[in-house]
């Protein structure tokens, strides 16, 4: 398994409508669409040998290899240092047309030698809907094109109509091609991948691909120019926001969870999800991250998302609202395995879809109805039948806050109380009601009002523990679950309450290490899954944004500043951290990126108030 890269020796790019993970040693090892939750074409990240990949390196077998983003944009710079010279490949996505729902893609990879020689390899060897769909590959001057049943793509190479003898042309198999290609000091070269319906390859000259370039830079500059976040770890946080925005599928406005699937939560585990959905609370709290640093349009497309949703009310067992959702809205996520793919370094079985799409999970609903009362705040008012919808979940939810549910973790080992569930339903009802009293709205306020009062009275009764001193998972278990750190931040409790400073006492001392939090002890607390996880990168940054409410504002930095050391080389993060510092988990993941903007809002305004 050895030829599997490190999950954190990769950087994304992408183009709002689908993305690709690009490894340090130039390999381009995942890549879907048309959409994020298409089928791959390019997998190897799952399964080396029979995935499929795009990959650029030197001829030589010794180089060093660096990789950072051209500043402030999302174009992916991979960088190579040999004996005989310094090379460089420019890897980026288009945006054209974005908020469009397409088909059709373009993935430009540039080669440039920026001193001395270099001759660079390039291999590529597509494997269409995660390698079960066959395909011919055809070979033409200006490329190849490969066609299969249901998906096609081009490659178009760069070059100028003078130096076709610059590269030189391997067929290696049947559909896999290899060529070499030798550049000095000053020279572009490249190609460009189509899929879709693309067209044939074609001639594209060198000032055709800087075009694309230069319109790509102008792009991510013009939209970061939008931030009006001037305080501190601003350069982390605009990577966030770019991070979070590749995730974003534009027609839609909705953002997956990450752009990946089946990456694992342990290594040789079965912990392996399919994240490429849209979850309605990783949606919600996207809103609060995105309004905070001044992203507006952004912050409205996902309200207008979550809006949709509210006003469909096309969900299952789990209530009005599924917990997550395809990118463009729609509710299809069977899942299934894919047996013939051997998984990350062996760790099995490979998921695509996802199976806890229907369960109960009472939270969401909270998160929901918070993030629209956010946005209403920031000037984004609903209309009539909006509020409609929203009256008919919040009317739901009285009659069914108060049963077992799966929770926010999606466990399967049973039902349970969750508390955390609880704290969200009482956050639903009492920002239904701020809102109808703000705009005057017709609402059962007196029900809505009952209901809230009765969920803070268990809380503060049933699910505090007099043994703990601490507020627990549920009423049946004396586990601690860090998602209860959201109690200060939705304004249930407040920071410096004794039972607050207490819970969040015994936290620290059960679920904290060295500055990284987990869930909660899943030994203690059986979630129905074999194996273990490491601590939670969203939790870290949540224990973080409750430090930084209960004054603990030292603490609080040195933590933030800890964490940070644990992102890769980019400034992304996955899931999860293991024991070994390595990041595990999807990648990169949106919950962890807008956390971390959440925090540093937090510590930032909280610094500058003690100053």
């Amino acid at each position: 398994m050895s030829n599997y890269p490190l999950i954190a020796d990769h950087g994304l790019i992408g183009n709002l409508q689908t993305a690709a993970l690009v490894s340090t040693d130039g390999t381009i090892d995942w890549f879907c669409a048309p959409r994020f939750d298409s089928p791959s074409i390019f997998g190897s990240l799952l399964d080396e040998d029979r995935g499929g990949h795009l990959r650029t390196r030197p001829a030589v077998d010794t180089f060093t290899r660096h990789q950072l983003y051209y500043p402030d944009t999302a174009i992916l710079v991979t960088r190579f240092l040999t004996e005989s010279g310094v090379g460089e490949v420019v890897d980026f996505m288009p945006i054209a047309s974005a908020a469009v729902a397409s088909n059709r893609h373009q993935l430009v990879r540039m080669l440039r030698c920026v001193r001395g020689e270099m001759t660079f390899v390039v291999d590529i060897a597509p494997r269409f809907d995660y390698g079960r769909e066959p395909y011919e590959t055809h070979v033409s001057e200006d490329g190849v094109f490969f066609q299969g049943a249901r998906s096609a793509m081009s490659l178009s190479i760069v070059r100028e109509p003078d130096d076709a003898r610059l590269a030189r042309v391997q067929r290696v198999s049947e559909q896999d091609l290899t060529f070499e290609l030798t550049l000095t000091a000053g020279q572009m070269r490249g190609l460009v991948l189509e899929t879709g319906q693309p067209r044939p390859p074609r001639q594209i000259r060198v000032s055709e691909a800087w075009q694309l370039f230069d319109e790509t830079v102008r792009f991510w500059r013009s939209w970061l120019a939008q931030s009006t976040y001037t305080g501190r770890w601003r350069e982390t946080l605009e990577r966030s926001a770019i991070t979070l925005k590749l995730m974003t599928y534009a027609p839609s406005g909705g953002i997956v969870a990450a752009p990946t699937a089946a990456l694992p939560e342990q290594i040789g585990g079965e912990r392996n999800w399919d994240y490429r959905y849209t979850w309605v609370r990783d949606a919600s709290f996207s809103v609060y991250a995105l309004l905070g640093m001044g992203f507006t349009e952004e912050a409205a497309a996902l309200g207008r998302w979550l809006a949709a949703r509210v006003h469909e009310q096309v969900g299952g067992k789990g209530g009005p609202l599924n917990i997550m959702y395809r990118v463009d809205g729609s509710s299809d996520l069977i899942e299934e395995t894919l047996p013939h793919w051997e998984g990350y370094k062996g760790s099995s079985p490979v998921r695509i879809g996802n199976g806890a799409a229907d369960q109960l999970q009472l939270d969401i609903y909270g998160e929901a109805i918070d993030s629209l009362y956010f946005a209403n705040q920031h000037g984004l008012v609903g209309g009539h039948q909006g509020w409609r919808r929203l009256c008919d979940i919040l009317n739901w939810l009285t009659d069914n806050w108060n049963q077992t549910e799966e929770g926010i973790w999606e466990t399967r080992g049973g039902r349970q109380e969750f508390t955390y569930g609880r704290l969200m339903s009482w956050v639903a009802f009492d920002r239904g009601l701020r809102l109808a009293n703000l705009h005057s709205r017709p609402a059962p306020l007196d029900r809505w009002r009952t209901e809230r009062d009765a969920i803070y009275d268990q809380i503060m009764e049933a699910d505090w523990s007099e043994a703990r001193q601490a507020f627990v998972q549920h009423s049946k278990t004396d586990v601690l679950d860090s998602s209860l750190l959201r109690m200060t931040s939705v304004g249930f409790i407040s920071p410096t309450d004794p039972m607050w400073t207490s819970t969040l006492e015994a936290m620290d001392g059960e679920l904290v290490t060295d500055s990284l939090v987990y869930r909660y002890d899943p030994a203690a607390s059986p979630d129905g899954l074999r194996g273990s996880e490491g601590t939670f990168s969203l939790c870290t940054f949540s224990y973080v944004d409750s430090l930084a409410r209960a004054g603990q504002l030292e603490k609080a930095r040195n933590t933030f500043e800890k964490m940070l050391t644990y992102a890769n080389h980019l400034g992304l993060y996955s899931e999860e951290i293991a024991l070994t510092g390595e990041q595990i988990g999807n990648f990169p993941q949106a919950f962890t990126h807008l956390a971390l903007i959440d925090a540093a809002l937090t510590l930032n305004g909280q610094l500058d108030r003690r100053r």
